[in-house]
Order: structure tokens, then sequence, then C-alpha cells
């Protein structure tokens, strides 16, 4: 079993009497849902249903623990301080770690929320075995978008994957971004979505994948020859070639995504 003490995470505590009801409000899933033993998967969408931040919510007791990219935690504690108005709710940074474990069981942890075979994850303490640049190869390797990978304000949360990654639902009622989002799940086909790729050479985040000539969508975040790319659907499903700075680029499809 590999065991990584998430160094590119952080963890935000949310308390007071009215957290959950609060995070219910503006988060893509249902908050009622979260237990010690089940963590969920979340958006914070603008009115647009474009992200603006992912989490993965974790049972606190008295709190509700958001596990957030590093980068993105102050940014996401002033928005969430911006929507709290005069409710009871404290947020507070905390100096808690994120762990992730794969490979094996790791008992009394609970799985991650997004997809079983990510392994488990969890806030609390442990012994690391494996490194964060570890666990982003063993999540690459099953074709699973992280935090890096969302394009904020530019892309819609179900083209991230969000639903076959149980990062919403559709029976919870209003949050923030939520007629949008429902309108795309029940009336429209995706065209743009978040996809692993297989790549050959070098490449950098933000570099552009081409099809037939004509811009196809960009690479995120990437290592060890794949990647997760956003992709306009049209030249994947007709097979029309991707390059790369003229080299190709296979879309490596995942068994857990539906095609």
């Amino acid at each position: 079993m590999s065991v990584a003490a998430l160094d590119d995470r952080a963890v935000l505590r949310i308390g007071g009497a009215d957290a959950r009801g609060y995070l219910q409000d503006l988060l893509t899933n249902d908050v009622a849902a979260l237990t010690p033993g089940r963590p969920l998967y979340a958006g914070l969408l603008s009115a647009q249903g474009k992200p603006l931040f992912d989490m993965i919510l974790h049972d606190g007791g008295t709190a509700v623990l958001v596990d957030v990219l590093a980068a993105h935690a102050d940014a996401l504690a002033k928005r969430l301080t911006m929507y709290r108005l005069r409710r009871a709710v404290t947020i507070e940074p905390s100096a808690m770690q994120v762990f992730a474990a794969w490979g094996d069981t790791a008992a009394g942890h609970p799985a991650d929320p997004r997809l079983a075979a990510l392994g488990h994850r969890w806030i609390g303490s442990g012994k690391a075995t494996a490194t964060t640049a570890d666990y982003h190869a063993h999540r690459l390797a099953l074709g699973v978008p992280d935090s890096v990978d969302l394009l904020p304000d530019r892309m819609m949360w179900l083209e991230a994957d969000a639903v076959e990654l149980n990062g919403v639902s559709f029976t919870k009622g209003c949050y923030v971004g939520q007629e949008n989002t429902a309108r795309m799940h029940h009336r429209d086909r995706l065209r743009k979505r978040l996809l692993p790729v297989r790549l050959t050479g070098d490449a950098a985040t933000g570099d552009e994948i081409v099809a037939d000539g004509k811009p196809a969508g960009e690479l995120r975040s990437h290592g060890g020859g794949i990647g997760i790319a956003y992709l306009r659907l049209e030249p994947v499903e007709a097979a029309v070639p991707l390059t790369l700075g003229g080299r190709p680029v296979a879309v490596a499809w995942p068994s857990w995504l539906p095609v």
C-alpha cells in the first residue's frame, strides 16, 4: 500500500451552528449525505455553472473539513466569507494534513468519493510511504482529473466529469449555478470535457491540441507521457488525429467514463 501526505492540499474548517445548511445552499453536492465514513466531492460554481473551486468535504464532527488545493485555499475562504452574511458560520484555516492511500486497503479510512480505484482519502495523520508526485501519477494513470485541471470560470462543471466522479446532486435543490448545471444534464449533450490523453515528447500545461489544423483543446496536468486535456468531443468521436506541437496525441478513454 502507498500512503502520501498531499502537500499540494490545504484544509479549511467550516464551523458554527449554520455550517452545514450554509454549505448546502452553495455547493453542488448534497451536504446532508456527509458522514464520518463518507466524504463528498463538490464544487463551488459561478452563477453560470462554471467551477470556481472543487473540494472534498470531510465530516469533522462539530465542523466540516474542506480538502482544497492549497493554492486556492485563501481565495476559497474569501469567497465563502462573502456568502456568509449573518449566518452563524466560522471559516478558518487548519494545520491538519490530507492523506491518500492506494494499492491495497487502508483500514478505518474512507474511500475517495470520486472513484473507488483512487483508493482512500482522509484528513488527519498517517505514515507516508509515497510522495504527492506518486499520487498524481496514480490518478493520471486512472484518467482522473484533479483541481489543477479545472479552468476556473472558463468551463462548465459537468465538463469536468462531475457526474461520473460523484460531484453533483440533481435532487438536493438549489445551489449557486444549479440552473445551468441541471439544464445541461437534462437537455444538452456535452461538447467538451476533460479526458485523459497519451503524449509523446515534451509538453507544457496550456499547450494547444490541434485536430485537422483546428484548435481542439488544451493540455492540463501531465507526467510520464500521460495527461488530462480539455477537449472538444466532435473530433474525438470522429477519430480525427490529434496533435500537440506536431506530435500525436491519443485519447485514452477510461473505463469509468461512459462512452
